[in-house]
């Protein structure tokens, strides 16, 4: 079942044309959320993608699934750096910038939105977003879109052929490491 979520929320992320990807999952404990992602995480580390928990509540789990390498190359582009700031992630190392964004997941009585720039949104609509308050977006698609409408439309048309592909692949039997590109 995990696989399969993977493919259905993460496909864009497992084939590289994405960051990263989000998703909710139950599991029957926390013990079988840390094996289940410890168990994942050493068939995909190998191909550059990482697993983890942002948050867990009586065994519902937050999982982010993401691409080391592409994740590190947008934490080090100056705006997105000049944007989280602000937000106290001035100076930290990638690892050090996840473990801030989970505590501020964890401890935000709202979702905190410079997730999008973790996600792999552009840096334009996730300040559209926040300024916005969510409102008036001129499309709405994996984000909501402010600006470049027609890149974002053109980028949820490539995300959704991937997972369409990635679901036909693994429903016919191919299993999601093989479907896993390497970084």
């Amino acid at each position: 079942m995990f696989d399969s979520m993977l493919i259905k929320h993460c496909s864009p992320t497992l084939a590289g044309l994405k960051t990263a990807g989000l998703f909710n999952f139950r599991f029957c404990s926390e013990q079988e959320a840390q094996q289940t992602l410890s168990l994942w995480n050493r068939n995909l580390n190998p191909k550059g993608v990482c697993i983890r928990i942002l948050k867990m509540n009586s065994c519902r789990a937050l999982i982010y699934v993401y691409r080391r390498t592409l994740l590190g190359r947008l934490l080090a582009d100056e705006r997105i750096q000049a944007f989280l700031a602000p937000y106290g992630y001035h100076g930290l190392s990638d690892d050090e910038s996840l473990l801030l964004l989970e505590r501020r997941v964890q401890a935000c009585p709202e979702f905190p939105h410079e997730i999008g720039v973790f996600l792999g949104y552009p840096l334009d609509d996730v300040i559209g977003f926040i300024e916005n308050s969510g409102r008036n977006c001129k499309c709405c698609g994996c984000w909501k879109v402010y600006c470049n409408e027609c890149e974002a439309l053109r980028t949820f048309a490539r995300y959704e052929k991937c997972r369409l592909v990635y679901e036909r692949l693994f429903l016919s039997g191919r299993p999601l490491i093989q479907l896993a590109v390497s970084a």
